[in-house]
């Protein structure tokens, strides 16, 4: 016994002085991170996917049919593309002339002549990093986007925080508050924070064996008191309001504490349960509210999501009848930098493990 105590005591070390220095790193990065948003080190990138997909057709091509025939339809493709842009050119001339008004309206009519849609892609973690991304390409994408365009978010996130899905969420609502159909797209898994944000569209298209839903709530919080006062090792906790600390690590809890996290965990997941309702009235929430996940065909069944499909088909169906342009914003980083992400992230999976995450 006396062996196996010790070896407990030196694990507990151990862990000590793994998670210090990585909460030490994480710090470094934090403020890292800070002076990248004060010098703005980082810049749009946009990529038109209608151009990207006639590439790869074109190097298949080149690589599988004859030389002679391949510069037939080329050229061929040029003069039918040549007749669609004259042919743009007279309706947007047409309408700078049938408008009375030479400013905003002028412009709106123009940007209107053409069919756009925006592909904004979103891979979500437990705190949601690349929500500060999401937000500028949102943003970005709403000074010239209107009604007659189309945006899809490719939503790819096991869920998090409430209250960063809850802002990621709150950006998608921006979309649809400018009357822009909103579409989302899930290849992999929206769960929990991640199916939140997806809850918003319009539309939800879904991979056959995607993973939907986790509409709940977890939370996790250690708590080694016993060992410590095996020990004889006191914790003092102070605080000022009777629940400003329900649980905690190194003290005591009790029962009333227990039971008053519980209710806050519980109004959590009946927010939840408003949040998703309001934006698909015809989801049955005690159905599906169980914290349990499906995976494409049977999250159709449910009324999870709305058509089963990959985000490749939808898109390459999209650039036959539209201009798709993929936004995505671009941090510049240093070596240092992407160390200390990959810090970052090995900080959040420990601290899944040692604290309480609400999911």
């Amino acid at each position: 016994m006396d062996f196996l105590f010790e070896y407990l005591m030196f694990l507990a070390q151990a862990v000590t002085v793994v998670v210090a220095l990585l909460v030490v790193m994480s710090s470094l990065a934090s403020l890292s991170s800070r002076g990248q948003s004060r010098t703005n080190e980082g810049r749009l990138s946009i990529h038109k996917l209608n151009d990207r997909i006639r590439d790869l057709k074109y190097s298949l091509e080149s690589s599988v049919i004859d030389s002679d025939l391949v510069k037939k339809a080329r050229k061929q493709e040029a003069k039918e593309e040549s007749k669609k842009n004259k042919k743009a050119k007279k309706e947007q001339k047409k309408a700078l002339r049938d408008s009375k008004t030479g400013d905003e309206e002028q412009n709106k009519e123009l940007e209107g002549t053409e069919k756009r849609a925006f592909v904004v892609l979103f891979e979500g973690d437990v705190k949601a990093s690349s929500l500060d991304n999401l937000r500028l390409e949102i943003t970005a994408i709403l000074t010239l986007a209107n009604e007659a365009d189309e945006v899809v978010v490719c939503i790819e996130s096991p869920g998090g925080m409430v209250h960063s899905y809850g802002l990621a969420a709150s950006q998608l609502e921006r979309i649809k508050a400018k009357g822009i159909p909103l579409t989302v797209a899930v290849d992999k898994v929206a769960a929990s924070g991640g199916y939140l944000m997806a809850s918003v569209a319009d539309k939800i298209i879904a991979a056959p064996f995607a993973l939907l839903g986790s509409i709940g709530v977890v939370a996790q919080i250690p708590n080694v008191h016993k060992l410590l006062k095996k020990n004889d090792v006191d914790v003092e906790l102070l605080t000022a309001g009777k629940y400003k600390r329900t649980l905690s690590i190194f003290g005591e809890n009790t029962e009333e504490g227990r039971q008053k996290f519980i209710e806050e965990i519980e109004d959590v997941h009946l927010l939840f349960q408003e949040f998703v309702t309001n934006n698909r009235p015809d989801l049955d929430i005690e159905k599906v509210a169980t914290g349990e996940a499906w995976y494409g065909k049977r999250a159709l069944d449910l009324n999870l999501v709305d058509q089963l499909l990959t985000s490749d088909e939808y898109i390459v169906d999209l650039c036959s009848e539209r201009s798709v342009y993929q936004v995505e914003w671009e941090i510049n980083k240093s070596p240092v930098d992407k160390f200390l992400g990959k810090v970052n992230g090995t900080l959040d999976r420990v601290h899944d493990l040692l604290s309480g995450v609400i999911k």
